[in-house]
């Protein structure tokens, strides 16, 4: 029974020594081949990155190239690497196309969002450095990669969003035009200056150098409010100045108004207390 016991054992060293023979020294090239071509195809990467960017290629275009070269050379690496080992290529391929169907049906979310991705770029409905609302988020475009676009909020916080989602709703991209119109609403009280408040905002949005003078600043009286006589501002600017205007006229009203006789007027309630006898 030993006996038996040992020539089993003895086969079974004499099929491993056989294989490491054999397959030993492809696998080892294998694994250098990977290694080194893994190297290489970074190296590539950024060597496209680079020359992408002095060319002055589209900043959106970049990362989707660049993702997409890194995903196929790497496919090629690696069957490039099975095929040393000594797995038959033929055979290799047709269970590839199995596990690729199954693969595709289980990743329909990944090929839309891929899909997403190639349309986003065709039809350059924002790029990168633009200024977007879409999904329910707001924020600048950092990258548009394969899968994903990243947006940077104003708060600085990064947001993912799938491409598929991104190309199937609806969108606001608030860099696409070189001009922005700035819109206020400013109260006054019934009896005050409306030709003097009218007066003054003009001569503040004239001394600003943000404000355009083509389109020309619109002032008007807009509505006869409960409270208040609403006067309605509109400015246009370039699309970086925007929140500075907004904030900066809203400051100079609130602190200079009344040094020119114009009241802010606010909801009041009076209450009348009649004695019961």
């Amino acid at each position: 029974m030993e006996e038996v016991q040992n020539i089993d054992i003895q086969k079974y060293v004499d099929q491993l020594i056989e294989m490491a023979v054999t397959y030993g020294p492809k696998l080892i090239l294998a694994i250098l081949t990977f290694i080194i071509g893994s190297w290489i195809i970074s190296g590539l990467i950024k060597s496209l990155g680079k020359v992408m960017e002095k060319k002055n290629v589209d900043p959106s275009l970049t990362p989707f190239l660049k993702s997409l070269l890194g995903v196929l050379l790497r496919v090629m690496l690696i069957i490039s690497v099975i095929s040393m080992v000594g797995i038959e290529m033929t055979s290799f391929i047709a269970i590839l196309g199995a596990a690729g169907l199954a693969i595709g049906l289980s990743l329909q979310g990944t090929l839309q969002n891929f899909a997403g991705g190639v349309m986003i770029l065709l039809f350059k409905p924002f790029k990168v450095g633009q200024f977007i609302d879409a999904t329910g988020y707001m924020g600048t475009v950092k990258e548009i990669q394969i899968f994903n676009t990243i947006l940077t909020t104003p708060d600085n916080k990064r947001i993912i969003i799938p491409n598929g989602a991104l190309a199937d709703s609806s969108m606001t991209n608030f860099s696409a035009e070189p001009t922005r119109r700035v819109d206020w609403t400013f109260g006054i009280g019934y009896g005050d200056d409306y030709d003097k408040a009218k007066e003054v905002l003009l001569s503040w949005i004239e001394a600003d150098p943000r404000a355009l003078k083509d389109p020309e600043p619109f002032v008007a009286l807009s509505e006869l409010a409960d409270s208040s006589v609403n006067i309605v501002v509109r400015v246009w600017v370039d699309p970086a100045d925007y929140w500075g205007l907004y904030f900066d006229m809203n400051e100079k009203v609130y602190k200079e108004f009344g040094k020119h006789g114009l009241n802010i007027p606010f909801p009041q309630m009076d209450v009348h207390l009649d004695k019961v006898n």
